[in-house]
Parts: structure tokens; C-alpha cells; sequence
């Protein structure tokens, strides 16, 4: 029996099992075992011949995924923001291979990957939905295109399709640590109460896994999905921006009421609706700092930044500029939010926050 059908024959267990407390624990067993199952389908190569897979090359500060059905206005989206002239039409499918675009915003820059519409079933190879869904992976922030005019359902079928290769969307992961070990069996403490989380569950679940030393501490009230993805071990957590397209269809009311929903954007790509806010929304979702540098004497340079992540620090800054700076590091002087007064004499391992500015002084 193959892992499709293997993976099949439990999800039919799992919807023949009535949902209440008596069942929550054999539910739990088998959502392990979907989730070891699903593991080794991302993990198995494509036999398909060379060139055919997704693998494009990352550039730029930061990758943006735009995931959608067919023909909801990823390519437009692509081509109105980048210079990268894609394929556009009214047709299904036009998008057959991943496109990169090459986007400029705050001194970033910012790839835009235009992935081939997906259908339901992606994540079990449907179509080319596999390499959709695992080329997501690759990305910073998921952007998903939502069609305004269509049910609200598509929303829930695609996240569903993210979710079976392991991407988790707008959701920290859980505070849990785990650790294989190579003897001493499974130690398990949880310093807080748990809901459904129990000790025989841990146990049973890494034994399903052949795990059998193990020191397991959880912090926080979880679920048994967290417990599972954490053993599973491949799960990414990304933000996601909802985008909803063609607004110039729907009556204002509908638009109100989608542009409440969290992490969402509501535009009309076409008409130029509204796409200086999912140009910042972005922006935002990225997490992106931009840090100002100068020289001793001077006054900032503040025409280009160093673009960092969040939680970047000087060290992260030094090593942006030019590796070699660490060697002859001494001390840095830094302006803005990030120190206690203007300026603040730091060391390597000082965090920075966005728009800081920065001066390195050498030995």
C-alpha cells in the first residue's frame, strides 16, 4: 500500500470517528500518524525530468509566495508591482511555472513569486499542487490571493492545502522543547496545566515514532496538533496576508465586511484600488528593519539603509556591511529607539530596532 492510499485510509478512520472526549485520544494517535505520513510525502524526490520542478534561485532581501487558485489575479498582481512581464489571461492555468519578480519598497528589495494556480488535493500531487505548496515553504510571507466574488470557502480549502505540507500561517510556534536523547528514557514535565495535552499521549506518540529517550518540557497550554508537529519536526510557522481581489464587483457592505478580518487586504488590482496599503501590508508582514549608518563626523546617510530582520544585531549590521568589520570591531555608537540615550555606546550583541542609525568605531 502506497502513502497516498495509506494516508487515505486514515483520514476515512478519522471521519468515520465520532469527536468528543472519549475519542479525543485515538484522534490524536491518528493525526501522528497522518502527520508521519504527510512528512515522508514532502520528503519523497520528484521523479519528474530535470527542469520541471519550482527550484528558483532566491535573490533580494526577502521572498514573498503569491498562492491562489486559478485565476485570481496572481500574475496581474506580479506585473503590476514588479517589472517582470507575466502571463495574463481570463483562462485557467496560465501560470504553469514559478515566475520571479524583482520588487523595490523601502530601500528592500523583494522577490515575488508568482506560483501556478493550485486545486483541491494539491498537497497529494494533484496537478502540480505539490510543488506549489512545498515551493511556499521556501518563502518569508505567504501572500494569498482570494477572489472577493467567489464563496468564502476557497480561504479554508487552501489554508488546508498549506497545512498538509506543514506550513502554519499567523501562528507562533508552541513553547515546547524536545530533545532526542540517547538514553534515560522519556522524561516529561509540563509547568503549567494542560488541557488535553496528557503524559500517556506523549509517551504512546513518540513510541509510535520510535522514540523511545526523549526529554520533554512543555511551558504553555497546548494542543495535541502542537505536541505532534513539534515531534514532527518540519513544520514552518509563516505570516500570511489575505488578499482579496476584484473589490469593483461586490457591494461596498461585503467589502466592509472582509477588510475587518484579520491579516487581510481587500484590492482591486485591475481598477488600482487600494494597492498602496497591500504594498505596506507587506512591508509590515516582513518584519524587515532598515538601519542607517555613518561615519565619525558626518551626519547620517539616510538614502540607503542596511535592510535586517527583527531581532537583527550589531554584529548582524557589521557583518551586512562587510564581513571583515568584525575582525577590527571595537565598539559601536548607536542612535534611536533601541538605546537608553543618544547616543549609547554598545557592543556586538546589541539588538537594533528600525531605523536606528549606527556608527562602527575600529581598534
Amino acid at each position: 500500500m502506497g502513502i497516498l492510499e495509506r494516508i487515505a485510509e486514515i483520514e476515512n478512520e478519522m471521519s468515520r470517528t465520532q469527536k468528543n472526549k472519549a475519542t479525543e485520544y485515538h484522534l490524536g494517535l491518528l493525526k501522528g500518524k497522518l502527520a508521519k505520513l504527510r512528512a515522508e510525502l514532502i520528503e519523497v524526490k520528484s521523479s519528474g525530468p530535470k527542469g520541471e520542478g519550482f527550484d528558483v534561485k532566491r535573490s533580494g532581501d526577502a521572498r514573498v509566495a503569491l498562492i491562489g487558485f486559478p485565476s485570481v489575479g496572481k500574475s496581474t498582481l506580479l506585473s503590476t508591482i514588479t517589472e517582470t512581464e507575466a502571463a495574463v489571461s481570463s483562462i485557467d492555468f496560465t501560470t504553469l511555472q514559478a515566475t520571479p519578480g524583482r520588487w523595490e519598497y523601502r530601500g528592500a528589495v523583494i522577490q515575488l513569486l508568482d506560483l501556478p494556480g493550485i486545486i483541491e488535493g494539491a498537497a497529494q500531487g494533484v496537478g502540480r499542487g505539490k510543488q506549489v505548496v512545498s515551493t511556499a515553504r521556501t518563502a518569508d510571507v505567504i501572500l494569498m490571493m482570494l477572489d472577493a466574488t467567489k464563496s468564502h470557502l476557497q480561504r479554508s480549502l487552501l489554508e488546508r492545502e498549506l497545512e498538509a505540507v506543514g506550513i502554519r500561517l499567523n501562528k507562533p510556534p508552541p513553547n515546547i522543547y524536545f530533545k532526542v536523547k540517547k538514553g534515560g528514557g522519556i522524561s516529561y514535565n509540563a509547568t503549567c496545566k494542560q488541557s488535553v495535552l496528557s503524559e500517556k499521549f506523549v509517551y504512546n506518540l513518540l513510541h509510535q515514532y520510535r522514540i523511545f529517550n526523549a526529554e520533554v518540557l512543555v511551558r504553555e497550554d497546548v494542543s495535541l496538533d502542537d505536541f505532534i508537529d513539534v515531534v514532527v519536526g518540519n513544520r514552518i510557522h509563516l505570516p500570511c496576508l489575505y488578499v482579496y481581489n476584484k473589490i469593483d464587483a461586490i457591494t461596498i457592505e461585503e467589502v466592509d465586511r472582509i477588510a475587518r478580518e484579520d491579516h487581510t487586504v481587500v484590492v482591486s488590482i485591475e481598477r488600482d484600488l487600494n494597492m498602496a496599503t497591500l504594498k505596506e501590508a507587506i512591508w509590515q508582514s516582513l518584519n524587515l528593519l532598515q538601519v542607517y549608518t555613518k561615519r565619525h563626523g558626518e551626519f547620517p546617510d539616510f538614502s540607503e539603509g542596511l535592510i535586517l530582520r527583527t531581532g537583527a544585531t550589531v554584529e548582524d549590521a557589521c557583518r551586512a556591511i562587510h564581513k571583515t568589520l568584525l575582525d577590527a570591531f571595537k565598539y559601536a555608537l548607536v542612535w534611536g529607539r533601541s538605546s537608553k540615550h543618544n547616543p549609547q555606546r554598545v557592543g556586538l550583541s546589541h539588538p537594533l530596532c528600525n531605523e536606528d542609525v549606527i556608527e562602527i568605531v575600529r581598534k
